[in-house]
């Protein structure tokens, strides 16, 4: 059969799978031809003047390297940080607030809480929304659900003009006791609409109907907030795929590490304000099932910031109260720790003559200083090449070329204020970045009663494999994975990720035989609402309804999320309820009350619809030493040492070699340390042992 002929055939043969995530300094390509398992990847540099452009950049790379067919994409998730830096930089929408008269401090009080009780210098952030556009509106909703005082609309009115004048472009409705009946924030919403239908509205009921109003508030409001950005982002993201002739419906990567379409995220944009995170920890979930690992702690590192995350039995962890920026979420995410230490994180040192690291970072534009864009500054990347890990291949799939001279200029304008080498300079960087990561790591492990010497770290993002063997061997660790494709990870979430809704129906009741029809009435609610979402995405396969509660003891002032089975419903099985709170609270805090009161708060559902199988091909491993590429001089903290640097591609699964070794690829650089076993699984996992 004639080449060109074949060629033609297989292309109209194959199904493409995409997944994309946006980050601070590259945009990330994990794509899967399904039929033959061939699975491409590439990065390419964000355009922050221009967010979505780099996406169809990207997608006329994979044509013209891999063959990709945009017109035969049959899944293309795609993770943003659009909201999420919407919210950082503080350049969303101007809002007004609409909430119960005198109650109009609701979001300057919050919790009465500082962001650190332990600094003299500590100061809360300033809200989303400033006090003058907050509204207070006659009208009261009693604790039952019960109207005391309908809204007053002429109060509703002269606001709405006042607002307008102030030049607001969207309002938030936030009253007492909506979680109970948002009827009255309804019936302000569209008298709105009727008034000045030129601006957009959200209620705290329709957001997240949750207790507690500064928590529904504040939701609303970080949903309010990014809504016109992401809507156009959105809007445009669908225009480019259709210009390209794109089948497949866009799918968007959320917080809770699901997936939901992009219809639904203009609307519900605070469900993704988290989506590159969550989408990390759900592809490295993913690829330590695939590895037999059961406890994993992840270490996602940009060029802006570090992310940790816990995974265990495979499975990501979650919860409520994630910050985004400076500001609480309260919806179900993927439990996530951030710290702001990334590739591109700028040293510098301040007027005590301390070396500092981050938080502020280069970016994209200009970068590091050896990207050669314009950056001057040092950064963790310069260090890690002056220090000589870096900088011997190509970046980034051809897309950068390592400068070191450029690298050994920034970090000596700081060695000469420190009067130290370049070297010790660079090692010093590196050695604060560590250090930062460490304490991060040692509170989000408090925080979750764990014993790190468990776990095996998985290092993935451009920048994760630099860093990530140092971090594991100062928190005492003995193992790390790392994967075949680590700076694409959080693409790869995003073809692996599940349709997942979560739904919330506030109880707050004592937990008894006569409260549990009124449980078993919101859950039986929340499952139908919960298949309806699913059948609006498309999926019209099974559904797997996993139901929660969060419950306390009652006088306590928060409470515990505890898993449910819906047969303890159906069967009126209160004991049951009772024991799975109490070994709950007993697995967090090592105490329970068998006597105490126990109290249900909501009643919770996650609606997941299955996504694809995927499957990577699998190798027989050969048992041998590996053979160095080359060897080359590397600063290792104390003295220059000639160490081994591997090619990736070059790898076979079973090969062997000990560090100190370098390991170069298209998306990433390998630092391995001295006393390290390092081995190729059948998956093609880099799998890293440190001596005893």
């Amino acid at each position: 059969m004639d080449g060109a002929v074949a060629a033609n055939e297989a292309r109209s043969k194959s199904d493409w799978k995409v997944g994309v995530d946006i980050g601070g300094t590259f945009i990330d390509f994990c794509a899967l031809e399904a039929n033959s398992g061939r699975v491409s990847s590439l990065k390419v540099l964000t355009t922050p003047e221009d967010p979505g452009a780099e996406l169809m950049t990207g997608l006329t790379l994979l044509a013209e390297r891999e063959g990709f067919d945009p017109t035969r994409m049959t899944r293309f998730v795609h993770g943003t940080t659009v909201g999420i830096n919407t919210i950082i930089q503080r350049k969303g929408a101007p809002l007004a607030l609409f909430t119960n008269a005198g109650f109009e401090d609701v979001i300057e009080l919050a919790r009465l809480r500082m962001p650190d009780m332990y600094s003299l210098f500590c100061s809360r952030p300033a809200p989303l929304i400033s006090r003058d556009m907050v509204f207070g509106i006659p009208v009261r909703m009693r604790p039952d659900g019960s109207e005391s005082q309908a809204p007053d609309m002429a109060a509703v009115t002269n606001a709405v003009t006042v607002a307008k004048a102030k030049g607001a472009q969207g309002i938030v409705v936030s009253f007492l006791h909506a979680w109970r009946n948002g009827a009255q924030e309804a019936a302000v919403k569209a008298a709105v609409a009727r008034l000045a239908p030129e601006l957009f509205v959200f209620t705290s009921a329709e957001v997240w109907p949750v207790i507690r109003e500064y928590e529904r508030s504040s939701t609303a409001i970080l949903n309010g907030y990014v809504h016109p950005r992401v809507s156009s982002y959105l809007t445009a993201l669908e225009e480019r795929l259709k210009g390209r002739q794109v089948p497949a419906r866009p799918m968007l990567t959320k917080s809770n590490g699901g997936l939901m379409n992009a219809a639904e995220g203009k609307r519900a944009c605070v469900n993704m304000l988290l989506s590159g995170t969550a989408s990390g920890v759900i592809g490295a979930s993913w690829l330590a099932r695939q590895a037999g690992e059961d406890k994993i702690l992840t270490l996602d590192i940009g060029g802006t910031s570090a992310d940790f995350a816990l995974i265990i039995g495979g499975e990501a962890q979650f919860g409520t109260g994630e910050l985004i920026g400076e500001f609480p979420l309260h919806i179900p995410s993927v439990s996530v720790s951030s710290i702001g230490v990334g590739g591109g994180s700028i040293a510098s040192v301040d007027a005590q003559g301390v070396l500092r690291v981050g938080p502020e970072s280069a970016g994209s534009t200009p970068g590091p200083s050896c990207y050669g864009r314009g950056g001057t500054q040092a950064t963790v990347t310069d260090a890690m090449v002056v220090c000589g890990w870096l900088g011997h291949s190509e970046m980034a799939y051809g897309q950068l070329t390592i400068d070191a001279g450029l690298a050994h200029r920034a970090v000596s304008e700081l060695a000469a204020r420190l009067g130290r080498t370049v070297e010790q300079t660079a090692q010093a960087i590196l050695d604060i970045a560590v250090s930062e990561m460490f304490v991060e790591v040692e509170k989000l492990a408090s925080r979750a009663g764990v014993d790190l010497r468990d776990f095996t770290l998985m290092p993935f993002g451009g920048g994760g494999p630099m860093l990530g063997a140092f971090l594991a061997r100062e928190l005492g660790m003995k193992r790390v994975i790392a994967p075949r494709r680590p700076g694409v990870v959080s693409a790869l979430g995003g073809l692996v990720a599940d349709l997942r809704g979560d739904f919330i129906r506030t109880i707050f009741s004592p937990l008894s035989a006569e409260s549990l029809p009124a449980v078993r009435e919101a859950f039986e609610a929340l499952a139908q609402e919960g298949r309806d979402w699913l059948a609006a995405q498309g999926h019209d396969a099974a559904a797997e309804l996993n139901l929660f509660c969060d419950m306390r003891y009652l006088g306590q002032s928060y409470e515990i999320e505890v898993v449910l089975s819906p047969e303890w419903l159906v069967k009126s099985d209160t004991a049951a309820i009772e024991q799975a709170f109490h070994r709950t609270h007993e697995q967090l805090y090592d105490f329970h009350d068998p006597r105490g009161a126990i109290e249900i708060v909501n009643v919770r559902l996650s609606a997941i619809g299955a996504g694809p199988v995927l499957s990577f091909p699998e190798a027989d491993e050969i048992n041998a030493p590996a053979s160095p590429a080359r060897r080359l001089p590397v600063y290792t903290g104390r003295t220059v040492e000639t160490v081994d640097l591997h090619d990736r591609g070059t790898l076979m699964p079973g090969s062997t070699f000990l560090g100190p070794a370098v390991v170069v690829q298209e998306d990433t650089t390998f630092a391995i340390p001295a006393g390290t076993q390092a081995r190729v699984d059948r998956h093609l996992n880099l799998l890293l042992t440190f001596a005893e």
